[in-house]
């Protein structure tokens, strides 16, 4: 009974010091931030302010600094635990990013992260088009990307065992030179820089370079997406797109990713982005499956113009059946746009027109 009652005033001496060193309470703890965008809808517009609000609990100790970032950048730095910010204007569509940083004085941090997505802030302008000629084209290229360079038309085809480069005539269509992929390759978009050929692969996550002279193969590199689809330049970088609704510029030297782009109108984010081209400052794309054209202006991501191409395929006889349209240039003489699609008998050459 002794020993027994013993035991209980032991137990009961040592339960005080078991929660103490458990609840642990003179440990340093983190201090936890919340950021809320006023006001608070699914989807915001670039070029317009947003109000960002921070609040932060402190568990224990006292805070050093709490700071804002937008995109990375440091906007904002506070002592106080609650605070807002107005951001003046969002800078891109799609995805934007915000980063709350909350240091205690003793060292402690912690980071908290929020995205939210913006349309554009304009409607797209509507165009037309009047068919200014005709080029032949053939009707065994499935047509994945094209660029005219010093008077002659550059294209890629897709499909395995038949994916290929060509450079041609345009007045006669006729093929002056060419490159076959290996069969394992689905070839995709092309683009000329530097006196290069770059050409995408569909889901190999590859890509290859050529000499432009000679389509020599010169290099080979990797494409980090899970699919290539559509490739252009701006003189300086590689601009690819996935079928997404993102668009990648790549440098051509390290093949590195430099940057990357949403692309949205004020009502949607535009995914399936497909053939490019770079041109007088503006991106064009194709829209996989759609008989329009885009504009996009490449600092932000906003569609600037839609091109209605629906009229090309009245010129069709029913007796010839065409794929969906892709590819893309420009006419370097008259600055005219140049258009075909996938097993098209033609290539046109054609002018947008403003619609009413």
């Amino acid at each position: 009974m002794k020993k027994l009652l013993f035991l209980l005033l032991m137990l009961l001496h040592l339960v005080p010091v078991l929660i103490s060193c458990s609840g642990n309470s003179n440990r340093s703890r983190k201090p936890v931030s919340s950021i809320t965008l006023l006001p608070v809808q699914k989807d915001y517009r670039i070029n317009e302010p947003v109000t960002i609000q921070v609040n932060t609990k402190l568990p224990n100790g006292e805070i050093k600094t709490i700071a804002l970032y937008y995109e990375n950048e440091c906007i904002a730095t506070h002592t106080g635990l609650n605070f807002e910010v107005t951001l003046e204007k969002i800078k891109q569509v799609g995805p934007n990013s915000l980063k709350v940083v909350a240091t205690k004085t003793d060292g402690i941090t912690n980071t908290r992260y929020k995205t939210f997505s913006a349309l554009s802030d304009i409607s797209p302008e509507n165009y037309g088009i009047e068919v200014i000629r005709e080029y032949p084209h053939s009707r065994e290229f499935f047509t994945q990307g094209l660029e005219m360079v010093d008077g002659f038309l550059y294209e890629s085809t897709g499909q395995e065992g038949t994916s290929a480069i060509y450079k041609i005539s345009l007045p006669s269509g006729k093929v002056v030179q060419q490159k076959k992929l290996n069969d394992q390759y689905f070839g995709e978009g092309i683009t000329i820089l530097n006196d290069k050929i770059y050409q995408l692969t569909y889901r190999a996550q590859k890509g290859f370079v050529y000499r432009l002279t000679d389509f020599a193969l010169i290099d080979s590199f990797s494409i980090h997406t899970t699919e290539g689809w559509g490739l252009t330049n701006d003189g300086k970088n590689l601009i690819m797109s996935d079928g997404t609704q993102k668009l990648t510029w790549i440098s051509p030297e390290t093949f590195s990713e430099v940057r990357h782009l949403y692309v949205a109108s004020d009502k949607i984010y535009q995914e399936a982005l497909n053939e490019l081209e770079y041109n007088n400052g503006f991106i064009y794309a194709n829209v996989w499956s759609k008989n329009y054209i885009i504009k996009i202006d490449p600092e932000n991501g906003r569609i600037l113009a839609t091109i209605d191409l629906s009229e090309l395929y009245s010129l069709f006889s029913t007796e010839t059946p065409v794929d969906v349209l892709n590819g893309i240039a420009f006419h370097e003489e008259s600055g005219n746009l140049l258009v075909t699609g996938k097993y098209w008998p033609f290539l046109f050459e054609v002018r947008p027109v403003k619609s009413e």
